[in-house]
């Protein structure tokens, strides 16, 4: 036999080693098998006193219905009785009349449950009733003639008494019993009972029985004909049914038991037991999850703590909070690196904070107070701040209410954003758009040069010839001072009117901050047409001045608003220059728009050019796009700018009669 190889040893496993915890597992396991069997033995011993129970209560039922059933029977039988006894009296007595109504009455008074009592002759015709109708016979009972008929046929040759079917009236369900009248052994009439079932019910029922359960009575399809019951219980299954006969006819007694209590100690000792075991069992299963739980949750707080922890160290925006008295409670370190103080430094720290600006204090304090009292701008507000270092930095602030987990506001939570680069940048852009607005103007002016050299030319040329002729008269000597005082009047004219031109010049091109002044758009627009004037009579086009409705003044800069008016007008002449004569015209249109929101001032701009495609409207006012040749693609952008400076809007439409229209509007009453 060879020896085992060295390797065979590792083929063999050493034995498992159960730990603590697998003991302890095992214990738990075994504990919950025997407090679930004690359960269920429990849930078995309730269930079999239930059952005890219910057959105990099905056979008082069956004891009870039957008793009900021979008491029902026993009175209706009795009714009978004294019935046939008053059949026998009247065929005796000889004053049947008031013996009748006595009689009647009496049997009536002792029996709630009927209704009347009738007395027909030999051939079915009413003789007498109690209480007394008049009514036709067929009015008496709701039974149809031939019921009536087959009953007083049947009863006379029986000799006893009958009971009909039931019948509905207005207030109940109704049966009749019929009784035979003879006299000797010739049959005389016949005595006709009416009863009113759920009468019978409530006279009959004693009121343990209703008390117990629940009694109705059923025709021959099951349908309910009466019921006498306790509306506030609930019925169980347990029911029996007998024949209720008389009256017979397939009606059935039905009798369903209520649910009853049971043994209150029984049930209250068996409800322990159970809740206890319950309680044990849900016991040992709650302190294993418990334990998961709390180690699960352990776990997810410190990784919620890490996540949140790197989440509010990657911040670029500032956070801070604070309580409701002021105080500073967080500060995450990207609002220490705003303020360059650590946050053991701000936590803690009431107003004034060490980061207020010592110039801005009461304005900062006004606003600390705003926001304690709730009355933070929900759009944010600016605020300057001052860093540890002394240096100053403007900041947007969000405040938003700090609410803890049981929903109470406990104090406010800030989100806080250096601006001081956004608004330099904002303050180059805007620096950068005005040297682009003079830019324009100069380009505007240098395309107007040729325009404007001849506008000039006018009044010099005839500076020129007024001068020579006054220099030839004071020549000549012949002359007299009214001739030259009205050629100099004419001379200084001339040279006004090439002053305001240089003027007007001089006003479009320079460099200055906007303005605002009172206005008046009507001479806005004359001034744009004196400069663009000349330059549309050299293509034959004439330009339209439309002025409708009142010219209320608006604040404005009007030098900028002359330059988007020029910039339009000189488009539009652009556009007009290869269309028919017919066709050169430019319209200016000024008029006033009232709405529910606010009133504005309109101009438009009309040409009958041959009009823009809608592709390139959609990038008409997009910056350096242009559709000239040599265009830099900054007018209409720049016009636009101009427009939305002054709180306006500025678009393009198609002419119907072909073209293209520029919309302006501008708002009036704003500063």
């Amino acid at each position: 036999m060879n020896p085992p190889s060295p390797a065979a040893p590792a083929l063999i496993k050493p034995p498992r080693r159960s730990t603590p915890l697998q003991w302890s597992n095992w214990y738990l396991t075994i504990l919950k098998l025997a407090v679930a069997l004690l359960l269920a033995l429990l849930i078995s011993l309730v269930w079999l006193l239930r059952q005890n129970e219910i057959e105990e209560q099905r056979s008082t039922l069956i004891a009870d219905v039957l008793w009900l059933e021979q008491s029902l029977r026993f009175h209706l039988e009795g009714n009978a009785e004294q019935l046939q006894q008053i059949a026998l009296d009247l065929a005796q007595d000889k004053a049947k009349t008031p013996l009748f109504q006595i009689r009647g009455r009496h049997l009536l008074k002792n029996n709630q449950e009927l209704q009347q009592i009738r007395w027909l002759d030999a051939a079915a015709r009413p003789l007498d009733s109690v209480p007394s109708q008049t009514a036709p016979r067929n009015e008496y009972t709701a039974l149809s003639e031939a019921a009536v008929t087959q009953a007083i046929e049947t009863a006379s040759k029986l000799g006893k008494p009958v009971y009909t079917e039931t019948y509905r009236t207005p207030d109940s369900v109704q049966f009749e019993v019929y009784v035979p009248v003879f006299e000797g052994s010739k049959f005389h009439g016949t005595l006709i009972a009416a009863y009113s079932l759920n009468a019978l019910l409530k006279e009959q029922v004693p009121w343990w029985f209703a008390e117990k359960y629940q009694l109705r009575v059923l025709d021959a399809n099951g349908s309910p004909l009466a019921s006498k019951s306790k509306v506030d219980a609930g019925a169980t299954s347990v029911s029996y049914q007998v024949a209720f006969d008389p009256p017979g006819f397939g009606m059935q007694l039905q009798v369903t038991a209520y649910r009853i209590a049971g043994s209150v100690a029984q049930t209250l000792i068996l409800t322990l037991i159970v809740l206890l075991a319950a309680a044990v069992l849900w016991s040992l299963w709650a302190v294993r999850g418990l334990i998961k739980r709390r180690l699960s949750a352990e776990q997810a707080l410190r990784a919620e703590h890490a996540f949140r922890k790197a989440m509010e160290d990657s911040l670029t925006i500032g956070m801070r909070a604070r309580d409701l008295a002021g105080r500073v409670t967080y500060a995450n370190p990207a609002f220490c690196q705003m303020v360059g103080f650590s946050a053991e430094e701000l936590v803690g720290a009431v107003p004034p904070m060490p980061y207020w600006a010592p110039e801005e204090m009461e304005q900062t304090q006004a606003l600390h107070n705003a926001v304690m009292e709730g009355n933070a701008p929900r759009e944010g507000f600016e605020i300057r701040f001052m860093r540890k270092g002394g240096s100053r930095f403007d900041a947007l602030v969000y405040e938003a209410p700090l609410i803890d987990a049981d929903g109470r506001h406990t104090g406010w939570m800030a989100s806080i954003v250096d601006v001081t680069a956004r608004k330099r940048a904002e303050e180059l852009a805007r620096q950068q758009q005005e040297k682009l607005q003079l830019t324009s103007r100069l380009v505007t002016m240098g395309e107007m040069a040729s325009t404007l050299a001849h506008e000039l030319n006018q009044p010099l040329a005839a500076i020129t010839s007024y001068n020579t002729g006054c220099l030839n008269k004071l020549e000549s000597g012949a002359f007299t001072p009214d001739e030259l005082s009205g050629a100099l009047t004419k001379l200084g004219v001339q040279a006004q009117r090439a002053g305001r031109i240089i003027r007007r010049v001089h006003d479009f091109v320079r460099k200055s901050e906007p303005k605002r002044a009172a206005c008046d758009l009507a001479e806005i627009i004359d001034d744009s047409i004196g400069f663009i004037e000349s330059a549309a009579k050299n293509r034959n086009i004439r330009i339209v001045r439309e002025i409708q409705g009142m010219r209320p003044e608006l604040m404005a800069d009007q030098v900028m608003l002359e330059q988007v008016l020029l910039n339009l007008m000189r488009n539009a002449i652009e556009a007009m220059s290869d269309a028919p004569p017919e066709r050169r015209r430019l319209i200016v249109k000024l008029s006033q728009i009232e709405n529910q929101i606010e009133n504005q001032m309109e101009i438009r701009v009309i040409d009958r050019g041959p009009g823009i495609p809608p592709e390139v409207q959609e990038k008409l006012f997009t910056p350096f796009f242009s559709t000239k040749p040599e265009g830099m693609g900054m007018g209409l952008n720049i016009c636009r700018s101009i427009i939305e400076f002054h709180q306006g809007r500025l678009w393009v439409e198609d002419n119907p009669q072909g073209g293209t229209i520029f919309v302006i509007t501008l708002p009036i009453g704003l500063p």
